[in-house]
């Protein structure tokens, strides 16, 4: 073979591999996986609104794990005016998470009051 050839395939290979680790990582649980799927379980709910400091940083406590949050968007696209569930619950402030017993609590609430809140078991370091 000459030498572009065997350039190209390795090349190729290393796309394919690195690929195939981009997919396979995605697709592993994360730490906080059970911890997102048991707030939901548990019936926390979590309003917030895209342009929300506060909400996208309650997100990035969660990480990959984001994705299993009971999450309801309360922001219209225009970034004025609330959604007509948001408005209905009351929602006054982001991020607003609602519990089952009706209770809520406001602003960026750490990981440890919500299992507390939830009695969702929150994963050790």
């Amino acid at each position: 073979m000459n030498k572009v050839v065997i350039i190209a395939i390795a090349v190729l290979l290393v796309l394919v591999g690195t690929i195939y680790w981009a997919v396979s990582a995605g697709s592993r649980p994360d730490k906080l996986d059970q911890f997102a799927q048991c707030l939901k379980d548990r019936g926390a709910v979590f309003y917030g609104a895209f342009w929300c400091v506060h909400c996208q940083n309650q997100k990035a406590m969660f990480g990959r794990s984001v994705r299993f949050l009971p999450y309801v968007e309360c922001s219209m696209p225009d970034g004025q005016t609330q959604t007509s569930v948001c408005t209905a619950k009351g929602i006054k402030g982001y991020p607003t998470w609602e519990f089952s017993d009706g209770t809520r609590e406001t602003g960026e609430v750490p990981l440890a009051v919500l299992a507390e809140k939830t009695k969702c078991e929150l994963p050790q370091n």
